[in-house]
Order: C-alpha cells, then structure tokens, then sequence
C-alpha cells in the first residue's frame, strides 16, 4: 500500500511540476532558418526502459525541411540494436502558432504537439514533444548543428528539463556519434518527399 502511495504521488508531481500552458514557443520562430541538419545532442524521457537503457544512446542525426503546407518534414538515422540503421520520418503539420506544429504518432496512437521551446539556429534548438506533460508520451530534446554543443548549452537544457519534473536519470546527454550515415542534402530532399 505505501508503494503505491508512493508511486502515485512521484507520478502526481511529475505531472504539475510545470504548467505546461507556459511553454511558449521561440518568439518570431522562423520555420527556414531551422530546416536543415540537426544532431539530437540531448534528451528527457521519463520512460523505463530509456532510464534503464541511458548509456546506449548515441547522438542521431536528422534532417528538417519545410513543405509545402507550411509544416516540416523530419528524417532521423538511427542505429538499432542490429547494428543497421533505421530511418524515421515525421510530417509535422502547421498549426496557428509559430513554432507549434502537430502530428499523429503511429506509435502512441494520438495527436501530439511539437514546440520549439528555444533556438538560435545555428548552434542549438529545444523542442518539446507533446506539452500535456504524460511521462509515457512527453519527451525534451536538445538539437545541434554539430554532434558537440557548448556546455553552457546542455547545462541549460538540463535544468530545464529538471524544472519541468524530469528526474536526473531520466536526462541523456550522448557523447558517441550515431555511425548512421546522412545522405547528401539533395538526397534528403528527395527522401522526404
């Protein structure tokens, strides 16, 4: 009885410790100045199996172009457990608000929301995957354009995250490059069409 007590009360403050109608997308968000290569340098999952698995995550890389509806289309390469890469592409649709996009996960089986929270584009950029705040489905990533950010930077992302109730474990901060490859950028293009 006081396991469970206790489990639902972490679950209770995880879900209120931030408002998540206070996340504000980057002010004056410019969709063109973010398309590009990114590296997810960053990430907070409060899930199991990502805390249990921590240190096997590799820094992936990605492409985001804009399309022609006014959202984004996302590429990742990401090794998998095989040791063969794996190519995840997402349609991010256009909402009313800059730097607020939404889309239908086909793994979650529900619309979620992406916010880029905070970016300069051209060192870093935090995005928020779906701002409900749900621990099985809420996810804080920190973008760069290079596999290395400043550490200023993930320092910042990390006590973002903290604030917004993600607990220490659950923040990965890879320091090995995914060995996926990237194809060239005119490849891309044609990838993600």
């Amino acid at each position: 009885m006081l396991l469970a007590v206790a489990i639902l009360c972490s679950v209770v403050l995880w879900t209120h410790s931030y408002n998540s109608t206070d996340i504000q997308p980057q002010p004056d968000f410019n969709l063109e100045q973010f398309t590009g290569e990114w590296y997810r340098v960053g990430w907070a999952y409060d899930h199991p199996l990502v805390i249990k698995n921590r240190n096997s995550f590799p820094i992936s890389r990605g492409y985001l172009i804009a399309n022609e509806n006014g959202g984004a289309n996302l590429t990742m390469w990401t090794m998998n457990r095989e040791k063969t890469c794996n190519e995840d592409s997402f349609v991010y649709d256009k909402t009313e608000t800059p730097g607020t996009f939404s889309y239908f996960s086909s793994r979650h089986k529900i619309e979620k929301d992406i916010t880029v929270v905070e970016t300069n584009y051209t060192d870093y950029g935090v995005v928020l995957k779906y701002k409900n705040m749900n621990k099985e489905y809420t996810q804080l990533a920190l973008y760069g354009r290079k596999p290395e950010v400043r550490p200023e930077v993930v320092e910042n992302f990390r006590s973002f995250a903290l604030s917004m109730g993600f607990p220490e474990e659950a923040i990965i901060t890879p320091t090995i490059l995914d060995p996926c490859p990237l194809p060239q950028p005119s490849n891309v293009t044609e990838l993600l069409r």
